[in-house]
């Protein structure tokens, strides 16, 4: 398959863009791991239109204008991978839920492991909010991004009083 991609500045540093025909594949951070998500040959993509069209909905949802995103995906993954990719897309602005509340939620109440390796592997971050998911004391654990990035999502959403500068 074929992926285009272009690199964004963000709040939360350069995300690279991926999107095939289907819809947006991929949302790479800054310095992720090139094992988290395993994709193809990239070509430039900076006119391809699910990379513009996501270009814009991240800057409107980092601007604060933009609660949901309305972008095709073309996640690739695993059965399970892919039924823990749903559900977080059910977690709405501003909420959370644990690893646990996830695994009853896609039928196996002891797969809080299993679905945050699901969670780590989440092809499209921020768009698919992994950044929603958290240890069940409500600490912040695992992403890919990183915890800083993780907390700036969850502030940006309301989920946490913004730092006093």
């Amino acid at each position: 398959m074929a992926y285009s991609y272009k690199i964004i500045a963000s709040p939360v540093g350069a995300l690279t863009l991926v999107a095939s025909d289907d819809g947006l594949a991929a949302i790479l951070w800054e310095n992720d791991s090139p094992k988290r998500v395993r994709l193809g040959e990239l070509t430039d993509g900076s006119d391809h239109p699910v990379i513009l069209q996501a270009e814009q909905q991240l800057a409107e949802y980092f601007a604060g204008k933009r609660s949901a995103f309305s972008i095709k995906l073309d996640m690739a993954g695993t059965a399970f991978q892919k039924k823990v990719w749903q559900v977080l897309l059910t977690i709405p602005f501003g909420e959370t839920r644990s690893y646990n509340e996830i695994a009853r939620q896609v039928g196996n109440p002891k797969a809080s492991r299993a679905v945050g390796a699901a969670n780590g592997r989440n092809p499209v971050s921020i768009i698919t909010p992994c950044h929603r998911a958290i240890g069940s004391d409500g600490s912040l654990t695992g992403f890919a991004g990183g915890l800083e990035a993780k907390r700036y999502l969850l502030t940006l959403e309301g989920k946490f009083e913004k730092a006093a500068a």
